[in-house]
């Protein structure tokens, strides 16, 4: 595999894409706009055709259609309208079926060119587009990077930030525009109607698996570039659309996760609530070893620490800070 020249291309272009489009993805899950990258895809379509019907390089065009689509979601989020939601989606369907004429009108498009970006194309990614990929990616990941807490202070609270003068609406606009860009730079891998797929899913396990929105993202990467690199080589050897097979495998790891996550969260309850039911009094004599914790006593009692609390027995949480008064109250009277 590594020995053909396009399926190096498709890996690097992977990578890039696993790392960028989770980046962009953490921040629209907090705004709860998960579906606009699918949104901006639609448009990139008609970008696309226009480049193929006009002759010019259609990633140039694909651009410029994105970027002014998150523009425009941005101009009609901030008119807050009823009638935004409708706007969006006409503009957005509409960009889609523009997209499917203006291919057809193309003496150089075909049906295939169609899917390939619809859907992503292993074979359609050339050592030029890759130079390209490379250079929006990288000014995707380092704008997000540097700004990411700014970023995060406006999808938690728009006001809040805007009394604190943060310039909000350029921070809003200027998401768009990075989530425009990081749709064309994924399209030629994961496609324009999956690329929403590659933003959220990574960022879904990310919260599953971090316990901060640090480690979310850190997770939401390193699960985005595994999902590519393995959704691109299963899609090598079993001739399966790379875009496709890219999400199914992030699906299968939000999964697994998820199974994971809710199994060990059940079998920590069984321990603690057996450990719990029991008519045993700790005390001085009680043969259990006694642990002082903060300003009272600890009794280890198989392998929990229990305390006296009220009239019933807590189960007090052996946390790596001992000075942490957390603890799990069970609520077992004696």
């Amino acid at each position: 595999m590594l020995a053909l020249d396009f399926m190096r291309q498709a890996l690097v272009a992977a990578v890039l894409v696993g790392i960028a489009a989770p980046m962009i993805g953490v921040f629209l899950v907090q705004r709860q706009m998960s579906l606009i990258g699918d949104g901006i895809g639609h448009v990139a379509l008609a970008g696309v055709a226009a480049g193929f019907l006009t002759g010019t390089m259609p990633l140039v065009t694909a651009l410029i259609a994105a970027v002014a689509a998150g523009g425009a979601v941005e101009f009609i989020r901030l008119r807050g309208r009823t009638g935004g939601d409708l706007a969006l989606a006409v503009m957005f369907y509409g960009g889609i079926a523009l997209g499917v004429v203006l291919m057809a009108l193309s003496p150089t498009g075909t049906p295939a060119n169609l899917t390939a970006y619809l859907f992503g194309s292993l074979l359609t990614t050339s050592s030029g587009d890759l130079v390209l990929f490379a250079v929006l990616a990288a000014l995707v990941m380092g704008v997000t990077w540097v700004l990411r807490p700014r970023f995060f202070a406006v999808a938690q609270d728009e006001e809040y930030s805007r009394a604190s003068g943060l310039p909000v609406t350029a921070l809003n606009v200027l998401l768009s525009v990075l989530t425009a860009v990081t749709v064309v730079v994924s399209m030629r891998i994961i496609g324009l109607l999956l690329i929403s797929a590659l933003m959220i899913l990574p960022n879904a396990t990310g919260q599953l698996l971090g316990r901060s929105f640090a480690a979310t993202i850190r997770w939401a990467v390193a699960i985005g570039v595994f999902c590519a690199l393995v959704g691109v080589t299963t899609s090598f050897y079993a001739g399966t659309p790379s875009g496709a097979t890219i999400v199914l495998v992030a699906i299968v790891c939000f999964l697994v996760t998820a199974a994971v996550g809710g199994l060990r969260a059940r079998v920590v309850r069984a321990q603690h609530e057996r450990a719990e039911r029991h008519l045993h009094e700790h005390g001085p004599a009680c043969g259990h070893p006694a642990v002082p914790h903060g300003d009272h006593v600890d009794y280890l009692h198989d392998g929990h620490r229990h305390a006296a609390h009220a009239d019933h027995w807590d189960e007090h949480a052996d946390h790596a800070d001992r000075s942490d008064p957390a603890h799990v109250d069970e609520g077992v009277h004696r």
